[in-house]
């Protein structure tokens, strides 16, 4: 029987995982992975029964965030204590830093294009500021933007043409054209919230944005054309990312820190970087 769509439900025990919890991101086998199993440093898997293991630990006090697999299956984590990004070999779980600047006060969240290049946000919080940063394939770095808002998700559109990044503190979201070789133009307000913060974000195939909303205890979808189309409510409150997964694609993950664990829920339309992985 189809399960109802929308509808969340506690996906791993509460308390599994600290109250980092971030992350998350599947592979192409149904896997979910997300930041501090069980204790700070560590990547956690939760096989696609909710079965949760330390998969990995990051080295040197670094602590992951943002997690996302390239197209040839690796993992990408942004270190928001040591400034790097982290890319990890699936099969052999080698940690290499794949990119380091310490001029970043984090990185946060990252997104990744068809091409591999990754995006990441870069907020400052006391400050509330942020800044956003390229990081092409070959581990350059640059800086996109700076003096906005507290930049936290991040996503890149299904056609690759468009680059969304939110400002948790300021409510709101952005939309930029994203040119072939990673320029940035014509920033546009997507939407803004009256009230509550945001987290991570993520695509479907269709480009709709479901965005994290941290406080409220919901994901919000959004249209590309920055219509809140529904909002799902969650258990918990504190929801930090997402994911989608599942066989189809079409279950989505989400990462909560007040419980300390992920709760998933049915949508219609496969994940962008679900569809992306499953076409390598």
């Amino acid at each position: 029987m189809e399960q109802a769509l929308y509808i969340s439900s506690v996906f791993t025990a509460p308390g599994g995982f600290t109250s980092g919890i971030e992350g998350p991101a599947c592979d192409p086998e149904g896997n979910v992975y997300a930041v501090n199993y069980e204790r700070k440093h560590t990547i956690g898997r939760v096989t696609p029964e909710g079965e949760c293991s330390v998969f990995i630990e990051l080295p040197g006090g670094s602590v992951g965030n943002g997690i996302r697999f390239s197209r040839a299956g690796d993992m990408f984590i942004a270190d928001y204590v040591n400034h790097n990004i982290w890319k990890v070999d699936m099969s052999t779980r080698e940690l290499t830093v794949f990119a380091h600047e310490p001029k970043m006060n984090q990185p946060n969240d990252i997104a990744i294009a068809g091409d591999d290049t990754i995006f990441a946000s870069d907020p400052n919080w006391k400050q509330s500021t942020g800044n956003m940063w390229r990081i092409d394939t070959n581990g350059t770095v640059t800086l996109l933007e700076s003096g906005m808002g507290t930049t936290n998700g991040i996503e890149v559109s299904p056609d690759n043409r468009t680059l969304y990044v939110n400002e948790t503190v300021q409510r709101r979201v952005w939309a930029y054209d994203l040119s072939p070789d990673g320029q940035l133009s014509g920033k546009r307000l997507l939407i803004e919230f009256p009230d509550f913060g945001m987290d991570g974000m993520r695509c479907d195939k269709d480009g709709n944005l479901y965005i994290t909303r941290f406080g409220k205890g919901t994901v919000a979808k959004v249209s590309p054309n920055g219509e809140l189309l529904t909002e799902i409510r969650l258990h918990g409150t504190n929801c930090t990312n997402l994911t989608f997964g599942g066989p189809d694609g079409k279950t989505c993950y989400v990462t909560l820190s007040d419980t300390g664990n992920m709760e998933c829920f049915r949508v219609e339309t496969p994940g962008r970087e679900w569809a992306m992985l499953q076409s390598r």
